[in-house]
């Protein structure tokens, strides 16, 4: 019995850490998209009509959540290391 909770912890970790990974690789695309927005936009001299009224673009919303589910993968991955044995830890290669 204590290895299959043993065995869902170390899932729940891989599984954690893979949403994560993605989710900074979203990032990273959503960072270079931004760039790549502003100076399309610059250099056609426009702007950003819901920047104009909000403040913030769309891309600004979508890095801002990003980069929040990305705190909320790492607090979980935190607390779910702080649960891991050494056995775990030995399993996971880590």
């Amino acid at each position: 019995m204590a290895t299959m909770v043993m065995t869902e912890r170390q899932r729940i970790l891989l599984e954690t850490t893979a949403a994560r990974d993605k989710a900074e690789a979203l990032l990273r695309g959503l960072l270079d998209a931004k760039a790549r927005s502003e100076k399309h936009l610059a250099e056609s001299g426009q702007t950003d009509p819901l920047k104009k009224v909000t403040g913030r673009s769309a891309m600004d919303n979508a890095i801002a959540s990003t980069q929040r589910m990305i705190d909320s993968l790492n607090r979980a991955l935190a607390q779910l290391k702080r649960n891991l044995t050494d056995e775990d830890f030995e399993i996971l290669g880590r």
